[in-house]
C-alpha cells in the first residue's frame, strides 16, 4: 500500500503553486520541485518530434509513469506529477482515462502502488495530476528502487530508505543497546574523550567534572549505557570500535596528485606516522575495530599537519592564519560522522586536496534539511544520541548551530561560504575552500562597529553585496536562508544600525519609486574599501550584468537606479541602459524613452 506518513496538506499546496506559476506563463523547469514534477504524455510524438492524437490508454504512458510515480512514494513526503505540459511549456494535454490509468500503475508496480488521479483545465487545455503520499514500504519497479534526489530520481538501496522511514518515526539507532559491554571499552578511546574534553573546558564548564569521572561513570554520564550495563551503538563506535573503517582520509597536494598521506595508511598501524600527543591510544588492532574517536583524533591530527599556515602582515606585526579555519574542519568532520549513515559499509571520505577539504558522507539529507535550508533549518540529527554523546565531549555543537559557525568562519576570513549537496548514494557532500584570507575582509571584519565580527547574517549580505552589487528582501532571503520578511527586517536593522568609522556599510538604492521594496547597495566607502574585488563589476560588461540582474529581479530599472547601482553619471547609464534595449535585453517603458518617470522593464 502507499498510504503512508507524508503530508497530502502540504503535497497539495506544492502542486497549486506549481499550477499557478505555469499559468503565469514561467516554463516547467523553472517550477519544478523535488515533490512536483512537470511532464508531457510519453508516448504522443513521432520521430520527427510532432504531437499524435490523444487516446484514453496509452501503456507507454502507463509504464513510465509507474515507474516515476514509484519514486515519488519512495520519497519522504511523497509527490505529484502535472501531466500534459512539455519541456517548453507547450499545453499538450491529456485523453487518459483517470481510472484506467491508476489500476495500469496498480498492476504495474505489483500492486503496491495506488495513485491519486484528478483532471483539470490549464488554458483551456486537459491535463491530469498524479499524486502520492510516502509510502509505508518502498515500491519497486521492474526489480529497482528509486526516489527523488533534487529534481530527478535515482537508485537507492533498501537499508537507506529504511534508515529515513525510521528516522521519521523518531527511531534513534544510536540509543538502542550493542552487544558490547563496559568492559568492552577501549580505556585508549576514552583517553581521547578526556583529552578533547580537558582542552575545552579549562578547568570548569560542562566538560570538567567528567574529565575526573571513572571510565565507567563518564560513560554513563554521556548516556551510552542502557539499565542493563550494555552500551548504546553510539557507545560501542565511539568506545569499542567501528564495524567496518569509519573515516578515510587521504591528502595530495594538487588535483590528480599521488596521495602523501592517508589515514589509515595501507592496513598498517594507526601508529605510523603520528605523535603521542594522545598517549598510546595507537594500540596495534585491526583497522576495521578501532574506535571511532580514535580514528577522529588520527584524521584531525592528519588535517591540522596538512592545513598550511599564511603568514598575514598587520603594520610592524604579523599574523599567522590557517588557511582553513581549524573549527570549520572540525564541524565538516563531525557532520561526516554524526550524521551519516551507519548501517553503510562505506566510510565517511576526507579529501585534503591542496586548500581544499571535502568530507563525503554516506546517507543523504534527512529530516527536512537540505543545501538551501541547512544554516536555519532546526537541527534534525539522523541519530541524536550521537550527537549528544559528541556535543558533551565538546566534539560538536549542541545547538545545532555548527553549520553557522563552520560558515561564518569560512566568511570571516574572505573564503566562500561551505559548499552543501547530496550527490547519487545517496552522499552528502561539504567542500571548504580556503587558501590566503582576504587581506580587504580582514581589515574590513576589524573595522565594523555595532555589530558582533562573527554575525553570519552579516557576512553573508555582505558577500552577496560583493558578488551582485545589490540586494532586496527577496534576493537575499535564499541568501540567509531565512523568510522574506524575516529577511526585510533584518536589512532594515543593517542600513540603520551597522557602521564602519561612524558610517553606514549599505545604503538604499537611488531612484527606487516609493510602495517598491527596498533595494540596497554597499556605501561609497565600503565600495572604495572593497575597490579590487569589485573591480569585475567596474567594466562596462559587470555594469551591464548589475543593470540587467536588477531589472529582471525587481522588474524595471530607471537610469537613477542604474546609475547609483554602477557608480557611473546619470547620462552615462541612460546610454548604457538604451543600448541594452537597443540589443533586445530591455524595453522601454515609453516608445520615445523620454519623460518623467520613464524607465526600462525586462523584455519578455
Amino acid at each position: 500500500m502507499s498510504t503512508g506518513f507524508g503530508s497530502p496538506a502540504a503535497l497539495d499546496d506544492q502542486i497549486q503553486l506549481v499550477l499557478d506559476l505555469l499559468e503565469q506563463g514561467r516554463a516547467p523547469a523553472e517550477v519544478e520541485t523535488t515533490h512536483v514534477d512537470v511532464k508531457e504524455e510519453p508516448g504522443r510524438r513521432d520521430r520527427r518530434g510532432r504531437t499524435l492524437p490523444a487516446s484514453r490508454e496509452n501503456e507507454a504512458a502507463a509504464e513510465y509513469l509507474a515507474g516515476e510515480m514509484a519514486c515519488m512514494a519512495n520519497t519522504p513526503g511523497g509527490g505529484a506529477i502535472v501531466l500534459g505540459v512539455s519541456d517548453d511549456g507547450v499545453r499538450i494535454g491529456t485523453e487518459l482515462d483517470p481510472e484506467w490509468l491508476r489500476h495500469r500503475i496498480f498492476q504495474l508496480t505489483e500492486r503496491k502502488l495506488t495513485v491519486f488521479a484528478r483532471q483539470l483545465v490549464l488554458d483551456g487545455c486537459r491535463l491530469l495530476v498524479l499524486s502520492t503520499p510516502e509510502a509505508w514500504e518502498p515500491i519497486p519497479y521492474r526489480g529497482r528502487y528509486r526516489w527523488r534526489l533534487n529534481d530527478n530520481c535515482v537508485d537507492i538501496d533498501l537499508t537507506s530508505w529504511n534508515d529515513r522511514r525510521l528516522h521519521r518515526g523518531g527511531f534513534d539507532w544510536s540509543a538502542q543497546p550493542s552487544s558490547h559491554s563496559l568492559a568492552d571499552v577501549d580505556q585508549a578511546a576514552v583517553d581521547v574523550a578526556r583529552r578533547y574534553m580537558r582542552e575545552s573546558s579549562n578547568g570548569s564548564g560542562y566538560g570538567s567534572d567528567l574529565v575526573t569521572a571513572t571510565s565507567e561513570d563518564m560513560i554513563r554520564r554521556l548516556n551510552l549505557v542502557d539499565a542493563d550495563g550494555r552500551l548504546t551503538n553510539a557507545g560501542s563506535l565511539l568506545f569499542v570500535g567501528t564495524p567496518e573503517i569509519g573515516i578515510d582520509y587521504i591528502r595530495r597536494e594538487v588535483p590528480g596528485g599521488d596521495s602523501t598521506h592517508r589515514v589509515p595508511r595501507d592496513g598498517r598501524p594507526w601508529s605510523d606516522g603520528f605523535s603521542d600527543d594522545f598517549g598510546p591510544f595507537y594500540s596495534r588492532r585491526q583497522l576495521g575495530s578501532r574506535p571511532l574517536l580514535q580514528q577522529f583524533a588520527a584524521v584531525e591530527q592528519a588535517m591540522d599537519v596538512a592545513n598550511a599556515v599564511v603568514h598575514v602582515p598587520d603594520g610592524f606585526a604579523v599574523h599567522q592564519i590557517n588557511s582553513i579555519p581549524p573549527r570549520a574542519m572540525r564541524e565538516a568532520l563531525v557532520n561526516g560522522i554524526v550524521h551519516r549513515d551507519w548501517n553503510s559499509r562505506q566510510p565517511t571520505t576526507v579529501e585534503h586536496v591542496g586548500s581544499v577539504l571535502t568530507v563525503t558522507s554516506p546517507g543523504g539529507f534527512i529530516g527536512g534539511v537540505g543545501p538551501s535550508n541547512i544554516i536555519t533549518h532546526p537541527a534534525a540529527p539522523r541519530y541524536r544520541s550521537l550527537a549528544e554523546a559528541m556535543a558533551a565531549m565538546r566534539l560538536g555543537e549542541r545547538e545545532g548551530i555548527g553549520v553557522d559557525r563552520m560558515t561564518a568562519s569560512m566568511l570571516s576570513l574572505g573564503h566562500p561560504p561551505p559548499v552543501f549537496s547530496e550527490v547519487d548514494g545517496p552522499y552528502v557532500r561539504v567542500t571548504l575552500i580556503g587558501g590566503e584570507p582576504d587581506r580587504e575582509w580582514l581589515d574590513f571584519i576589524g573595522m565594523l562597529e555595532s555589530s558582533p565580527q562573527g554575525d553570519l547574517d552579516l557576512l553573508l549580505l555582505v558577500d552577496r553585496l560583493l558578488d551582485h552589487g545589490w540586494a532586496d528582501a527577496d534576493s537575499a532571503a535564499p541568501v540567509l536562508q531565512r523568510p522574506v520578511r524575516e529577511t526585510l527586517s533584518m536589512l532594515q536593522q543593517v542600513v540603520g544600525e551597522v557602521r564602519v568609522n561612524g558610517m553606514p556599510i549599505m545604503e538604499n538604492v537611488h531612484g527606487s519609486p516609493d510602495g517598491h521594496p527596498p533595494a540596497l547597495r554597499l556605501s561609497d566607502d565600503v565600495r572604495a574599501h572593497f575597490a579590487r574585488k569589485l573591480g569585475r563589476l567596474a567594466t562596462r560588461t559587470g555594469r551591464e550584468s548589475v543593470m540587467l540582474d536588477y531589472a529582471r529581479a525587481r522588474g524595471r530599472i530607471s537610469s537613477t537606479e542604474a546609475a547609483d547601482l554602477t557608480g557611473v553619471t546619470a547620462s552615462h547609464a541612460a546610454q548604457m541602459l538604451a543600448a541594452l534595449a537597443d540589443a533586445g535585453h530591455l524595453d522601454g517603458s515609453r516608445p520615445n524613452r523620454r519623460g518623467r518617470g520613464f524607465h526600462y522593464v525586462p523584455t519578455t
